[in-house]
């Protein structure tokens, strides 16, 4: 590492406003290629019979919980490795790249293990369907076996994220889902010579987009990234790093996976008034990525920002990046509200709904979207705690909101007012979630941020 780079990395110094749209611009690019990909895949898959949709969505519990971890264990150390190289503790960043890569290849055999002996079983406690049986056999075999390269993907974007160079992991994950997107339809259909693979060819094309983005990200690191040294030779697992990375990644871990549990839970509820509603559900989580991810990619971007000038003791760099950062997601919340409002049914009619979905459906997303002007608030507020090392209480708002709320005031709502009333316990979770992530962000800026020493070089915007 030169004298240079060792004095000042630009999350340091330079204009947040600047700093802020230049990380996340790229993430939030990627991000939205991400969301088209996920709505094209269903759609190809949906053209083969409605089994193999079934089957590729009860997937969905497994393939969630492997990017929570595998994001999870990325945001302990993005914290970790940000803090670090703001303390000027580089053999401490090296130490936290190291063991990130290693955690990744750990829990990527850990699934495939899991992938080899429990696929059939994962389907047949859930159906007795042959067909669908199949399909999802197939699917989650592939996807778990070949994980690597989604674990290893993610680990090296956010090494790249973690030194500010976020461009590069627009390339990876931009680079992932195309080739996923071109692979779809030729490997299900058979086109182009290759042979008609079905669902088994959905997976497919998923394992060979991550592969491709991992092998881009490794190759970035190695040549791009110069604050880190990720040569692993001679490596021996350090448990003090592994404990303080997982200090934040578990709780965003746990975090990520609840998603699936309230999925499920509200699922249940839908299915005792007709399964249009369950399908209305689905639709609107397809939707409302192309609003979220946009969110979340300005959230990649602020987090090493925070976690580096937390470290370098820089209490106006990281409020003026706080409040910049919650401003911009309120602001994209509320163009999503506008549209999920306005063009309702055009938005159901991709998916070709019936008039029975569209007299749900427009309500639905109507009221559900109401959530939108809360949510930004609390997603940003909730990745300042991970930031700062406190990812404990980014999971209590979580948890808080996705089961202590949601369900049980679903369940007394579908009871007491029908199914249209069910919508709102996604707005009334929100606002629940917004008192406790305001009142939590007071408790951590009086103990973390406020003490914060300033000098006259370090204060400076």
């Amino acid at each position: 590492m030169t004298e240079e780079v060792q004095k000042e990395n630009k999350m340091g110094y330079m204009p947040i406003p600047k700093l802020l749209f230049t990380m996340s611009m790229p993430m939030i690019i990627s991000m939205l290629v991400q969301a088209l990909y996920n709505v094209v895949d269903s759609a190809f898959v949906a053209q083969l019979n409605e089994d193999a949709l079934t089957a590729v969505s009860m997937a969905f519990p497994v393939q969630n919980l492997m990017i929570a971890v595998s994001v999870g264990t990325g945001v302990g150390i993005n914290a970790l490795l940000s803090r670090s190289l703001g303390e000027k503790q580089f053999e401490q960043a090296n130490l936290a790249a190291k063991n990130g890569l290693f955690l990744g290849i750990v829990s990527y055999i850990v699934f495939a293990v899991l992938g080899v002996l429990g696929s059939r079983q994962f389907y047949l406690i859930q159906t007795d369907d042959p067909e669908i049986v199949s399909y999802g056999t197939q699917y989650v075999f592939v996807v778990t076996v070949f994980a690597f390269g989604l674990f290893l993907a993610v680990i090296s974007e956010r090494l790249l994220q973690s030194t500010g160079l976020t461009i590069y992991n627009m390339y990876t994950q931009g680079l992932g889902a195309i080739i996923n997107i071109i692979l779809d339809p030729i490997l299900i259909f058979g086109l182009l010579g290759f042979p008609r693979l079905e669902v088994l060819g959905a997976a497919v094309a998923t394992v060979v987009g991550q592969i491709c983005g991992m092998l881009l990200g490794v190759v970035f690191n190695l040549r791009k990234n110069k604050e880190i040294n990720i040569n692993m030779k001679g490596f021996r697992p350090d448990k003090a790093t592994i404990k303080r990375i997982y200090q934040v990644g578990v709780p965003s871990i746990i975090m990520q996976s609840i998603g699936s549990v309230m999925v499920f839970g509200i699922n249940k509820i839908l299915m005792a008034f007709t399964s249009t509603a369950v399908s209305v559900f689905g639709v609107y989580f397809k939707l409302q990525s192309f609003i979220f991810m946009p969110v979340f990619g300005l959230n990649n971007g602020m987090v090493p920002i925070i976690a580096y000038n937390y470290g370098a003791r820089n209490k106006k760099r990281i409020m003026h990046t706080a409040w910049l950062s919650i401003g911009a997601a309120v602001a994209i919340m509320l163009v999503g509200l506008g549209i999920f409002h306005i063009f309702t049914g055009q938005l159901l009619g991709i998916f070709e709904a019936s008039d029975e979905m569209l007299a749900i459906g427009i309500p639905a997303l109507r009221i559900i979207s109401l959530s939108f002007t809360f949510a930004g608030y609390g997603i940003v507020v909730g990745s300042v705690f991970q930031a700062l090392g406190n990812g404990v209480y980014s999971l209590m708002v979580s948890v808080a909101r996705q089961l202590v709320v949601i369900l049980p005031v679903a369940f007394v709502l579908a009871r007491v007012g029908g199914l249209i009333a069910v919508w709102w316990a996604f707005p009334i979770a929100e606002i629940v979630a917004l008192v406790m992530s305001t009142i939590l962000f007071r408790r951590i800026y009086k103990k973390k941020i406020q003490p914060l020493a300033l000098t006259e070089e370090t204060a400076s915007v």
